[in-house]
Formats: structure tokens, C-alpha cells, sequence
């Protein structure tokens, strides 16, 4: 959804802003920064949430319902998400008064302009993690920034924190392009894969996209880019600015050495990692909190964005061995009847596969998996790969797919899936009511077995269900 009708962000002049989705995570964190600049902020959602409770005990006036009556011709812009269609009336009566609208994206750009350093942290997979722990090593570095995750950090007690206007971290989604609007100093490419292919015509032109995101990055900006993407130069040829390349391998897809490279990797018994961090000012010994092989390549990247920041040496290394992580990364929830749930975001084939390689590292007896897949452009477009990622689990439970912003089921469900999953071999479950996954998990779990739940849905509900009435 692009703008029709222009609108400036004066931070010297604050004007009357609406959000329509208000209480949508990233929206919510922006309306907290724009509030504490003095703007005088509203917007609506369709139900009353902990965020939207937390916005209304901050002053902020939130209707719950779209209806056209909440626009009026005072409000100096309307920002929209790019889930809410033309058919809303919201929008529809914004578009009638001829008020100013922008997409949450080309806010966040201009929002990136009022300070000195914006950093933009993107990739198909890893944005969370890798933005906390940036956003953690540059507040043990004291330069106070000013923060917008996609995911929750107990130590901000949120996704977002209102700092000064020398520093600005945000994860940058490309789905509908939205981060080509964005204004960094610093970028962050983590991968780049197939994905959100409701929007894309395939992996060309997604690539094609984090090209233009690299290109957005000023002559004296740096760009950190993975090097195990495939043909990565693609993305950094000819560009101005100063390119950084990371890799737990150590070397790039070329073969040729990567800027930060990690060697003498090993795991602790909770699938922890341990190594020796490498780059042209020296090593850095670093032990991870948080489980998996992924997560050595996000704490490269993070160490690499604060190292051209010119955060302390060591004090960066002390923040990411310090790291706990992100809400629904791999979270650690509690334990039940004797086994242990936690809780993942993993919503793609790939993070799926990092999740279970993660949990394969630590001991268990038998490993259930709670998967609610997210949209149905998804589970069509990967739906081998969603089998073949969840295969390697004792038991696979599956609620009906949450759709998100689709209403078109594409003649897919999750049954398919599971049916798919029992033809080679692995044990699955259609289970379409929560309260009903709840009775399952209760009745065949035992002590020592592991539950994952995992999606970019709801499923998360059911360890904390589990877990509140135990």
C-alpha cells in the first residue's frame, strides 16, 4: 500500500496521528516512540489485548472495531499496516476526506531520519534474535538507543524503548517491500530465501528486492551481509558503502574468508555453543545462552554491527554470552507432569529445521511438536519442506492453519499435512480445538519428553494454558 496523499514526520512539530492496528506489536512499539516525542497519538484495533491495555494506561485513545466514524478531518495522518485492505472502512473514509496516510514502513523511514545512527536488521529468518542482541550489546554500551524488535526482551520489558536520537534499531521485514522504505545507516542481511511468496514471484525477485534494500545504504554506511548466501555479491557489487561479511563456517560461498568467522565450535548438553569469535582485531571467546547453530551466526552478525558502531571490544562479547534471548525464540517455558514445553516462532521450513536441530542437542525421551502453520500461500508453496522439517519429531500435532491476513484456503489444511507426515512414517495428529491438544498432550506426554510448540499463530497459548493450570 503505497502513499497517494504525501505526509512529513516533523519531530520539531508533532502533529495528530492514527494507527489503524494499533495493537499489532511493531505499530504499538512505534506509537509509544511517537507519543514520548510529544505527537498525540490514536488508532483502533478489532479487540482489547494486553498491548492495547498498556497503550490505553499510557494516555493513548484506542477504539476497538474499524469504523469509519474514528477518522475524522483533524488527524494530521492515518498509518496503515499493510494488512488492512481497501475494503476497511477506515481506510475507505481516509481515502474520502483526502487526509495524509503512509504504511508503517514508510513511517519507519522517516522516523530513521531523526536519528544518527539507524540500523536495519533484515533476512527471511534471524531479524528477531539478531535485533536483541544488537539492541542488548548497544544499551550495555551506554549509548542509550532508542529500539523497535519484533519480538519481546524482558530486559526493556517489551519490544520497544523510547532512547535518545543517536541510535535507532529495527527489524526491516520485506514482505510487500516495506523495508525499501526505510533510511539506514547500517544494514543487516541474515539470509535471504523463499518466502512470503503471496507477495513475490519467487526467489529472483526477492533477491532482486534486498539488492535495492543494500542500495539504500549511504557512502558512509556499512552493510553486514551474510556470507553463506548463495551469490551474494549480487547484492553488494558496486555498492558505496562499506560491505562486512559473517560466517560460522568462516568462509563465504566463494570460499574465500569471511570478516567474522567462528572456529573450535562446541555444544553444551542444552545444545549451547561455544567458540572462539575471529575477526582483524582479534578473538573473542564466546559462549552462548541461547541453543543452536543459528544462533552463532546471529551473535557474529550483532558483534559485527556493534564492532562498526565501535562498542567495546569485550563488553560486546560479555552482552552476547550474557544473552537469554527473545520471547518465542526457543523459549524455555516451564515444566509439566514432568516434561518440559517450550516455546518457538519458527513458522518457515527453515527455522523449523534450526528449531529441531537445536532440540536435538539436548536429551530427551520422545519429542512432540505442536505446528500451527502460518497462512495458507505458505503451507502450499513449502509444504514438502514443512514434512520434511517436521519429520525427524516422535509426534506432530496440528491445529487448522492460521490464516493471518488470507482468507483463500488454496484447498490446503493441515490434515494434509499430517496425512503426509503418517505416509513416512511419523506420528501425527488433526487436532483442530486447543482445549483438545491440552487433553492430548496430558494423556501421552511422560516425564523427560520435550513439547515444542511452534508457529507465528497462536500455538503458543497452549503451553501457557498447560503451564497456568498445572
Amino acid at each position: 500500500m503505497s502513499s497517494e496523499v504525501s505526509y512529513k514526520l516533523d519531530f520539531a512539530h508533532p502533529g495528530k496521528i492514527y494507527f489503524v492496528g494499533i495493537g499489532g506489536i511493531s505499530m504499538s512499539g512505534l506509537v509509544e516512540i511517537l507519543a514520548d516525542a510529544g505527537f498525540e497519538v490514536s488508532g483502533s484495533d478489532r479487540d482489547k489485548t494486553p498491548i492495547t491495555e498498556k497503550l490505553e494506561k499510557e494516555g493513548v485513545k484506542v477504539y476497538y472495531g474499524q469504523k469509519k466514524e474514528n477518522i475524522t478531518k483533524d488527524l494530521d495522518c492515518v498509518v496503515f499496516t499493510s494488512a488492512i485492505s481497501k475494503d476497511n472502512p477506515e481506510y475507505i473514509q481516509t481515502m474520502e476526506l483526502g487526509l495524509h496516510h503512509i504504511n508503517r514502513g514508510e513511517l519507519v523511514g522517516q522516523m530513521m531520519k531523526n536519528y544518527g545512527v539507524p540500523i536495519a536488521v533484515s533476512g527471511t529468518h534471524g531479524k528477531t534474535t539478531t535485533t536483541s542482541m544488537v539492541s542488548e550489546i548497544l544499551l550495555a554500551g551506554g549509548v542509550n538507543p532508542t529500539i523497535n524488535n519484533g519480538g519481546v526482551l524482558k530486559s526493556i520489558g517489551g519490544n520497544t524503548r523510547v532512547g535518545g536520537h543517536d541510535y535507532f534499531v529495527a527489524e526491516a521485514c520485506e514482505y510487500t517491500n516495506s523495508f525499501l522504505h526505510f533510511s539506514p545507516k547500517i544494514g543487516v542481511i541474515m539470509n535471504i530465501e523463499e518466502d512470503h511468496l503471496d507477495f513475490f514471484k519467487d526467489l529472483t525477485d526477492i533477491r532482486n528486492s534486498f539488492r535495492k534494500f543494500a542500495e539504500l545504504l549511504p557512502e558512509d554506511g556499512a552493510l553486514v551481509i551474510c556470507g553463506d548466501i548463495e551469490n551474494y555479491h549480487e547484492i553488494t557489487s558496486g555498492l558505496l558503502c562499506k560491505v562486512v561479511t559473517f560466517s560460522a563456517k568462516g568462509t563465504d560461498f566463494y570460499g574465500a574468508p569471511t570478516d567474522y568467522k567462528a572456529y573450535n565450535i562446541s555444544y553444551n548438553k542444552f545444545g549451547c555453543a561455544s567458540f572462539d569469535e575471529i575477526n582483524k582485531r582479534g578473538l573473542r571467546k564466546i559462549s552462548l545462552k541461547v541453543p543452536g547453530e543459528h544462533n552463532i551466526t546471529n551473535s557474529l552478525a550483532a558483534l559485527a554491527v556493534s564492532d562498526i558502531v565501535g562498542i567495546d571490544y569485550q563488553t560486546a562479547a560479555a552482552t552476547v554470552n550474557d544473552f537469554c534471548g527473545a520471547d518465542r525464540r526457543f523459549e524455555y517455558k516451564g515444566e509439566i507432569n514432568g516434561f518440559s514445553i517450550v516455546d518457538d516462532y519458527a513458522h518457515h521450513p527453515t527455522e523449523i529445521n534450526a528449531t529441531m536441530k537445536a532440540a536435538s542437542m539436548i536429551a530427551y525421551n520422545k519429542l512432540y511438536v505442536v505446528f500451527q502453520p502460518h497462512t495458507y500461500t505458505r503451507t502450499k508453496s513449502f509444504f514438502k519442506e514443512f514434512v520434511d522439517a517436521l519429520s525427524p519429531a516422535d509426534v506432530v500435532i496440528m491445529p487448522d492453519i492460521y490464516a493471518a491476513r488470507e482468507k483463500d484456503t488454496l484447498g490446503i489444511s493441515s490434515k494434509d499435512l499430517c496425512d503426509a507426515l503418517e505416509k513416512i512414517g511419523t506420528e501425527s495428529h488433526y487436532i483442530q480445538d486447543f482445549k483438545e491438544i491440552e487433553k492430548f498432550l496430558l494423556e501421552n506426554c511422560t516425564k523427560g519428553d520435550l513439547v515444542i510448540t511452534m508457529g507465528a499463530g497462536e500455538a503458543n497459548k497452549i503451553g501457557d494454558s498447560l503451564l497456568a493450570g498445572k
